[in-house]
């Protein structure tokens, strides 16, 4: 994108605050119908953002709004996927998120940026603006371009200003100094982020006026556009036409049965927990973090494994969440935005006890995400999945399956033991109903899911022993391999 080409002016011949009242007036309606608002303040330093954020919000209601400062955070950015700062502060619905810099503001920033970093960088958060986008969120994305001299003319008035050190940075300084590599550099992180579905808009902010009213048109007119999509969107959610036509049966085909002797688990158990330790504290030191996934059917031994698995593991080095259905703020945003905030920083390893694929299981099955929703899931997750092993994570997943018989057999056990009685609830019961449903669904998920970079490992579940050996040996095995890898690499 070409920021010398002249930009001009499309706000009609209204006052500014008139266009301040019509934007209240919209955002009220994307209140009403829980639009999420997602609106991105980005350019040069000292080309007025926070004037024109001021102006945006005059007249929005201040319990609907929040303005997010995005600065550079090395520390925290480092210690987790690069997107995850950025989703866990998406709006909720019927509410307006208005990011002071945005998801870009590390790009613009580093003129020095190796062009494969640029590019895997630009392709994250293109897929997570894909995701907030097919979830009904208006992206409006809005660059400031001040010319060089008006930025050394704002710079000089902050110098004598008695708020110089709350507006003025080194950066502003830096920038202006090497003013034309920097308009390159935005000029082409522009051209390849003005996606079809979240494009840029450049403001000339040269005038601070004309500027906040040209940003007050803009969002007018993306948020006008906005709620036509999202209403077209309810709608084409009610259709029931899949991205997949290829049933396949994995579960059935499974040898369930297999066993290992009392003595032979009691002897690779004591060993496989201490190198378990072991391999889990080589990963902290290197600061390698580690997400485990545990799916299967009800009963199937799933929490046994993870006890078994982090006997012996120091707790301070792990988190183990147990998923269960979403709360209402959870509901109020994206499905995976629960799951971004619950990533483990480097070194540490998070184990989740059922997880984002309930999205293709039980939301499938019960109803609770339509057919379109549900459908499009498998890539999100699998996008969601590559952003964690692209930062260098270690991403396993467990899917531990018992028959129907032996289910009945646990339920029972549950139902008659009063040490075991919390574990069984009229939830099991219903769900065991639908077993041909769900084993449908976790058939199609081990299908579309299973990726060399994030494998799905079955698990043989009916005697309990043998599972929660195979668990042990298999993260073993991929974690030695990880440790491995992260060494040539890292020698």
């Amino acid at each position: 994108m070409n920021l010398d080409k002249e930009i001009e002016t499309s706000y009609p011949d209204l006052k500014k605050s008139e266009l301040q009242v019509k934007l209240g007036k919209l955002s009220r309606i994307c209140q009403n119908l829980g639009v999420p608002i997602l609106i991105m303040v980005d350019g040069f330093e000292s080309s007025g953002k926070g004037y024109v954020i001021n102006e945006l919000t005059e007249e929005l209601n201040p319990k609907y709004f929040d303005v997010e400062v995005f600065e550079k955070d090395d520390d925290y950015d480092n210690k987790f996927p690069f997107a995850k700062r950025f989703f866990v502060n998406a709006p909720k619905k019927g509410h307006i998120k208005i990011f002071d810099r945005s998801f870009y503001y590390k790009l613009f920033d580093d003129v020095k940026i190796s062009s494969k970093d640029l590019n895997a960088k630009i392709r994250s958060l293109e897929k997570i603006e894909k995701i907030l986008y097919d979830d009904q969120t208006i992206i409006i994305k809005l660059f400031l371009s001040v010319s060089e001299d008006e930025q050394k003319k704002r710079i000089d008035d902050l110098k004598k200003s008695n708020q110089k050190s709350f507006y003025l940075t080194q950066s502003d300084i830096e920038q202006n100094k090497d003013y034309k590599k920097y308009k390159k550099h935005f000029e082409n992180v522009l051209e390849k982020t003005n996606f079809s579905f979240s494009p840029w808009t450049i403001i000339d902010s040269n005038n601070l006026k004309k500027a906040s009213k040209e940003a007050l048109y803009q969002v007018i007119e993306s948020l006008t556009i906005g709620l036509e999509r999202a209403s077209n969107q309810k709608l084409d959610s009610e259709n029931k036409e899949r991205s997949f036509d290829n049933p396949v049966q994995i579960i059935e085909n499974l040898n369930l049965d297999k066993t290992i002797s009392e003595d032979d688990y009691k002897e690779k158990k004591t060993k496989l927990q201490k190198e378990i330790r072991d391999v889990l504290f080589e990963f902290y030191k290197r600061g390698i973090s580690t997400v485990l996934v545990f799916e299967g059917v009800d009963a199937a031994g799933k929490d046994g494994a993870i006890e078994r698995l982090v006997k012996k593991v120091d707790p301070r080095l792990y988190t183990v969440q147990a998923i269960s259905a979403p709360s209402k703020e959870e509901l109020d945003h994206n499905y995976l935005w629960r799951f971004y905030e619950k990533l483990p920083e480097d070194g540490y390893a998070g184990i989740f006890s059922r997880s984002w694929y309930g999205r293709v299981m039980v939301e499938r099955v019960e109803g609770f995400a339509k057919t379109n929703e549900w459908d499009r899931a498998y890539d999100e997750i699998l996008e969601f999945e590559k952003e964690i092993t692209d930062h260098g994570s270690m991403v396993m997943k467990f899917f531990v399956t018992i028959d129907k018989d032996t289910q009945y057999q646990r339920f029972m056990d549950r139902e008659n033991n009063p040490d075991k009685n919390y574990k069984i609830t009229d939830e099991d019961w219903r769900n065991r109903d639908k077993w041909d449903a769900y084993i449908e669904a976790m058939d199609e998920m081990l299908y579309r899911t299973n990726v060399d970079y994030a494998p799905w490992i079955i698990v043989e579940g009916n005697q309990k022993h043998y599972s929660r050996i195979k668990v042990m040996e298999e993260f073993l095995k991929q974690a030695k391999d990880h440790l491995k890898k992260y060494d040539k690499n890292n020698n």
